[in-house]
């Protein structure tokens, strides 16, 4: 950091000699940690370029529909170079998903039935998830539908291959798998961790639906679960994906079968995909898509610079700055209430939007708890962007995730760093 910036970071922010020389020293710790997310970055940004140029993609494929939507060749086309990116038989991506939550259940009602079990690889799903699967009581839910549900807790944040072996009986149809660690402190699963409970579970019987709620993982690895057997990846374009310029929307990618029932289940059997104006969303996604490897690469160095200046800070974070990562999150044990709603406030002040605003924790729908939430984003709720939240309850764990650029969320992570001193 030059002395103008620390001027900058002192003046505008209230930063301290002592955090911007903690920065430093930070950032100078894991700088071949940055260099290899660059690399990544690059890899992953020529798979995509690679895509849009198998399928010729032109200024036609931004245009939009309205009504119907049939024909639409963006909204059609744009799901092929999903399924090419992501190495799938198939795909779907829809402005019309209104987050990740709203297209894992699509795929849960696609393929369950009264009856069926879903089995759950990776402990406890994220807490939205709980009135979906009826863990929870919920109108509407997978339980009221007669779908059966079973949990297999992880050992020490390891998968319980015997545990699982056990909950998988004739009447398994699929195994869910969690890729991020969710509001958890765990590390998250890497690509290749998670082709192991696909290879073990196939190995049991090979006609079970392995659904991964890749949320977070986007184009963090250079390749993702459908590459290693799954049969249904899921995520939000307000993550990874729309590459911060998605407004809203989610995908579904697998293969040709489950795609299929996903497509009936998002609107209704004997439409599907058929149906579905884009309203002029085409040419966001597309851009968003695009830009998604370098977003990520960006939101991937703010979460290294995260964990290397909290652990300088003598706070136990997870993942630390030289482990490999597997998604943007960064969870960090502040251990005190007042100390996770301060690194919250710090992150919203260090935001392009809002920054003037002092989030407080409040009941969140879907949540158990209050949660606390930071979110000073162009588009409401987009974790790429950048966002630090948690529930409040011990140990008050701060979740941190996302940077548009590594530039800005450096100062957003110092002033959030600052507040809990």
């Amino acid at each position: 950091m030059t002395e103008t910036t620390t001027n900058i970071l002192k003046a505008e922010y209230g930063v301290s000699d002592h955090i911007i020389d903690l920065a430093m020293r930070a950032e100078e710790k894991c700088a071949q940690q940055l260099k290899k997310t660059d690399e990544i970055g690059e890899y992953n940004g020529i798979k995509i370029l690679k895509s849009f140029k198998n399928h010729n993609i032109s200024a036609e494929h931004l245009g939009s529909t309205t009504g119907y939507g049939y024909d639409d060749i963006g909204r059609d086309t744009l799901d092929k170079v999903y399924a090419d990116a992501f190495g799938a038989e198939d795909a779907i991506v829809r402005h019309s998903f209104v987050n990740g939550t709203h297209a894992i259940a699509t795929c849960l009602f696609a393929v369950l039935r009264p009856g069926d079990t879903l089995v759950a690889a990776t402990g406890k799903p994220y807490d939205t998830l709980e009135e979906v699967i009826g863990i929870r009581d919920q109108k509407g839910s997978l339980k009221e539908f007669g779908v059966n549900y079973r949990q297999v807790d992880l050992i020490n944040s390891e998968v319980d291959f015997d545990g699982l072996r056990d909950a998988i009986d004739d009447t398994c149809k699929a195994v869910a798998i969690q890729r991020s660690k969710g509001y958890a402190w765990r590390e998250s699963l890497s690509v290749e961790k998670i082709g192991e409970i696909i290879s073990f579970v196939k190995s049991i019987r090979k006609d079970i639906i392995c659904i991964v709620d890749n949320c977070y993982g986007e184009f963090v690895e250079t390749i993702e679960p459908t590459q290693v057997g799954a049969d249904m990846i899921v995520g939000s374009l307000i993550k990874n994906p729309g590459g911060g310029l998605a407004q809203s929307g989610g995908y579904i990618a697998g293969t040709k079968e489950c795609i299929e029932l996903a497509s009936y289940a998002m609107t209704c059997p004997g439409i599907g995909r058929e149906c579905g104006s884009t309203l002029g969303n085409n040419a966001l996604m597309y851009q968003g898509f695009f830009m998604a490897p370098h977003t990520v690469a960006q939101s991937i160095k703010a979460s290294i610079f995260c964990s290397a200046l909290l652990s300088e800070m003598g706070y136990d974070v997870m993942p630390g700055f030289d482990a490999k990562r597997t998604d943007i999150i960064t969870a960090v044990k502040l251990g005190e209430s007042d100390k996770l709603i301060k690194f919250c406030q710090g992150i919203q002040k260090g935001a392009p939007i809002d920054s003037f605003v002092l989030p407080m924790p409040w009941d969140m729908p879907g949540y158990e708890s209050q949660v606390i939430m930071a979110a000073g984003a162009f588009t409401q709720g987009s974790s790429i962007e950048i966002s630090a939240d948690g529930p409040l309850k011990e140990p008050y764990i701060a979740y941190y995730q996302g940077g548009l650029t590594y530039e800005s969320a450096k100062v957003a992570i110092m002033v959030g760093a600052q507040n809990i001193l």
